[in-house]
């Protein structure tokens, strides 16, 4: 039998990993066009892991897929992930006071375990990966516990993958361990029922985000 099948899953895997660490780290630039061949030949991979990977990066909002014009790194300026920021540090702090009062056990239990998994796989190595996934089901939690679709559909429209993506890349180990210090606090507010203070934290960790995305930093 042949092992073809079996191998696949991980080329594209791999595939997209390397595409999302190049992106996500300014080796490929925004506004750059993505040839499936030029990037088969490169990864020493077929043409079909890497069509299945730019799919997949399409999906996480990286990427761009044009009909008869291939991929393209997505691009925001600068102004507009400013928008993006000033728009989530209004809303989301909203959702946040929200959804406190509406979690019940589940819902805190699933926050904590999140909040837990993200603060180990920072203590054991960056997996920015696995760690943007987390994050998105941390505050997706928030959202979906909110009760109101409209507020959370209009958070949801500028929380773009390829930003908060690229936002972790910048995170020095300072930033990033304040960042798993405001979600564990989020969770300590919310089992306390505070909705105010949880709001609090959520427009202090958008707040801190928005600084890491948009301020370049100092020349040495």
């Amino acid at each position: 039998m042949s092992t073809t099948g079996a191998r696949r899953p991980d080329a594209v895997q791999l595939t997209y990993q390397r595409l999302s660490d190049r992106i996500a780290s300014g080796d490929v630039q925004p506004g750059s066009r993505l040839k499936e061949s030029a990037l088969a030949e490169e990864l020493g991979v077929s043409r079909t892991p890497v069509r299945e990977a730019l799919r997949r990066l399409a999906a996480d909002g990286l990427v761009e897929v044009h009909p008869n014009r291939g991929a393209q790194v997505v691009a925001y300026t600068p102004a507009e992930v400013a928008d993006m920021f000033t728009v989530r540090v209004t809303l989301e702090p909203q959702a946040t006071a929200l959804a406190v009062p509406r979690f019940d056990a589940a819902g805190l239990d699933e926050i904590e375990d999140l909040a837990e998994q993200m603060t180990r796989l920072v203590d054991d190595g960056r997996d920015l990966q696995r760690l943007g996934e987390l994050n998105r089901r941390f505050h997706e939690c928030f959202l979906v516990a909110c009760g109101n679709k409209a507020l959370a559909a209009a958070v949801t429209a500028v929380v773009r993958p390829a930003v908060v993506h690229r936002t972790f890349h910048r995170y020095s180990g300072e930033a990033l361990e304040r960042s798993m210090s405001h979600h564990r606090e989020l969770v300590v507010a919310a089992r306390a029922g505070d909705a105010e203070w949880a709001s609090s934290v959520m427009r202090t960790h958008v707040l801190a985000a928005r600084h890491t995305a948009t301020v370049r930093p100092s020349a040495p």
